[in-house]
């Protein structure tokens, strides 16, 4: 008798998808990114407005690629979203970009706030400056060389915990994300009734701070510079799509989840951004930011606790950034290993540890690919490069929006995206302005990023060529 299969079932309700939403987004950039938004705009009221704006923006793409997610629920994300809609090559390079960009520069980044968070509590070493400061094309690889050296050894070790299989990701993700929020809570309240900030220290701009009208060039690049850090904040809403399938009457409450999920993380990041503003000085941060390779919250808390309080809140950073590594790792070798199957990655990709279940040769290429990427550059060089490649793939789904109301217009459709067709197309257009701006402000990273993306064409034209 042939085994039965199974099918998603419509389990979670609003509630839960709502906590999905939270606890998918939250992470290190609520720790870390005031810090280079205060260096480009200089003035704590911009670096507020900066979080707002990054925040809609993302619930508009949410929104977006929710009608896609729940088109295709069944299906098993963006690899097989854009192979629908685009064709073979597109799905392929969304494949590539992932495994080249943007899930192991997420580990990477991640992996690398862990390193410095332990770093406050206990100084890692460091090679001479004339070692650190030696340059191989546009990296240096040796620069904070203690720090990337325990990054390298997190993700080897976590790569590994992930072959031996793993059990309780659902109550372990459920507990990480308790303790962020009860960390940020610990922050605004003791930073705003203890830190000894004041209204005007949140009014003083930066010393070197210029006024610019909004439609200066000089500012639009500040600002998008500004809500490339934010993005990284915000990066995870297009994961709650994938459970298109599995949420109750998902055309309320797919939207109602995301929005509401996103005005709760939106406004906790007004809060928490405003704590830091209000306790430590803009010029404060971005000084420690600079010279002292220092994590914004680690320095606020520092300013009005001591180094209890620091080390404190440095293990908080640690516990979650530990477990947002782990959960990144988890997640991406799934799909290499289904490109593999399809004869579009490294055959090895395709196998499957008979004991564990899991693809540990995937596994180990991610790994590896992860740590090369640690000695490339710094953690915002590394979240600035696979935020720039991220959004071209998120623009491409929103636009897929347009592409399947023509082509499949009887198709069923569980969430239809509200504000159709104003809120995609301003998400597109808004995605096309980020790539070009981008470009302007943040030449390397961009260039890397389409690079990296690009070395994937060859070995396409190579395995689809061994298929055939």
């Amino acid at each position: 008798m042939a085994k039965q299969q199974g099918q998603l079932v419509r389990s979670l309700t609003l509630g839960a998808a709502t906590i999905l939403v939270v606890s998918s987004v939250i992470g290190s950039g609520v720790y870390k990114k005031v810090a280079p938004m205060s260096d480009q705009l200089g003035s704590p009221d911009l670096v507020i407005w900066a979080w707002v704006l990054a925040g809609i923006i993302s619930l508009c793409g949410a929104l977006s690629n929710a009608e896609i997610a729940g088109m295709m629920a069944d299906a098993g994300g963006e690899y097989v979203y854009f192979r629908r809609i685009y064709g073979k090559f597109m799905g392929f390079i969304w494949g590539w970009a992932t495994f080249a960009v943007i899930k192991t520069g997420a580990i990477a980044s991640i992996a690398y706030v862990f390193t410095q968070s332990l770093n406050a509590i206990y100084e890692l070493p460091r090679l001479s400056p004339e070692i650190e400061n030696i340059q191989i094309w546009v990296f240096k690889p040796f620069e904070n060389a203690g720090v990337k050296a325990v990054t390298i050894a997190l993700i080897l070790v976590l790569t590994f915990v992930n072959t031996r299989g793993l059990r309780g990701a659902a109550a372990l993700s459920t507990w990480i994300t308790r303790l962020v929020i009860l960390g940020l809570g610990l922050i605004v309240l003791s930073g705003l009734f203890f830190g000894g900030g004041s209204f005007e220290t949140f009014q003083t701009p930066a010393a070197n701070f210029e006024p610019r009208s909004w439609l200066d060039f000089d500012f639009i690049k500040a600002m998008f510079a500004a809500l490339l850090a934010a993005f990284w904040a915000y990066e995870g809403w297009n994961t709650v799509g994938f459970l298109g399938g599995e949420i109750q009457n998902p055309n309320r409450n797919l939207p109602l989840a995301l929005f509401s999920g996103m005005l709760i993380i939106i406004g906790a990041y007004v809060v928490v951004n405003f704590t830091y503003l209000y306790v430590l000085p803009v010029d404060e941060i971005v000084n420690g930011y600079k010279n002292q390779n220092e994590i914004a919250a680690v320095a606020v808390v520092r300013h009005f606790a001591g180094d209890i309080g620091a080390v404190l809140i440095s293990i908080v950073i640690l516990i979650t950034t530990l477990g947002c590594t782990n959960a990144t790792i988890l997640m991406p070798p799934r799909v290499y290993y289904a490109m593999a199957r399809d004869g579009l990655f490294f055959p090895r990709a395709s196998e499957i540890h008979p004991k564990s279940h899991t693809p540990n040769p995937a596994l180990w290429m991610q790994g590896v690919w992860a740590c090369l990427l640690v000695l490339s550059g710094s953690f915002d060089q590394l979240t600035d490069m696979l935020i720039f490649a991220a959004f071209f793939f998120y623009g491409a789904t929103a636009f897929g929006v347009f592409v399947m109301r023509v082509r499949e217009p009887n198709a069923e459709r569980p969430y239809r995206v509200w504000g159709y067709p104003v809120v995609p197309a301003l998400f597109i257009i808004f995605c096309a302005e980020l790539i070009v701006i981008t470009c302007f402000s943040h030449p390397r990273e961009a260039m890397l990023g389409v690079l990296l993306m690009l070395t994937g064409v060859p070995f396409y034209f190579w395995w689809t060529r061994k298929s055939a």
